[in-house]
């Protein structure tokens, strides 16, 4: 399967030891054979994430590095069981996507009905596209209901492949994920692969998460990374 596409990934802006520049992550997307790249580093909340002046000098990057299509986003961190995010309304609005995500160092886990709250109220906000490894099991939550939000909101789930790596710290995230797999197939809405790649290592590896897809036997063309068409025309 042709994937096109990785968006989350990290650079040396989002902490965590990793020591890659952007043009480091382009070099790595080249090599991968991917065509465009999603630069996402964390939010200020998180221990060393970005600063609101790094986000804020984004929009200003170049579009293509090493002839690979660039985007830049963040992953920011709901706050609250408000859905507020870790950057305001005028930064998030100046960059290509943004992704939602739940970080226990961050917000304490809830029960499942204070954790699927959380992520309805971050996705009323209209500039989050996607939600970032939902397959938690830290983050119990009602999958039937968040996805009938996130249709509702036009805001697209992911299935992380760090997640499912062997040395994940989520917990074993194969359940929740054929949860999320099996309902998008049944509402006919689309799933997003990430690698979410702390650094160069892990770009474009959809290993763990590919073979879930063929075990729940996903449409391909459910698969945004397949299609640049399809995320440009969702993200617009």
């Amino acid at each position: 399967m042709d994937l096109l596409f990785d968006i989350h990934t990290h650079t040396i802006a989002s902490g965590h030891g990793t020591h890659a520049t952007i043009t480091d992550m382009a070099k790595a997307a080249k090599n991968a054979g991917l065509e465009m790249l999603g630069i996402s580093d964390h939010g200020p909340k998180t221990l060393g994430g970005g600063k609101l002046s790094y986000f804020r000098s984004l929009k200003f990057s170049a579009k293509e590095r090493l002839g690979i299509k660039m985007l830049y986003g963040a992953e920011v961190n709901i706050l609250d069981n408000k859905g507020t995010l870790d950057l305001p309304a005028e930064v998030l609005s100046g960059l290509d996507f943004v992704i939602a995500s739940l970080h226990r160092p961050v917000k304490k886990p809830g029960d499942i009905k204070e954790n699927t709250a959380c992520y309805i109220e971050a996705m009323k906000n209209p500039y989050v596209n996607f939600i970032g490894h939902p397959d938690d099991t830290h983050y119990p939550v009602d999958y039937q209901t968040l996805i009938k939000e996130a249709m509702k909101h036009n805001v697209v789930l992911e299935i992380n492949e760090s997640s499912l790596r062997p040395d994940g710290y989520r917990g074993d995230t194969k359940f929740n994920d054929m949860m999320i797999l099996e309902l998008c197939k049944h509402y006919d809405y689309p799933i997003l692969l990430s690698s979410d790649s702390h650094g160069t290592s892990h770009i474009g590896s959809f290993t763990n998460a590919l073979d879930l897809i063929e075990l729940a036997q996903f449409p391909r063309e459910l698969i945004l990374n397949t299609n640049l068409k399809s995320l440009n025309s969702f993200l617009a």
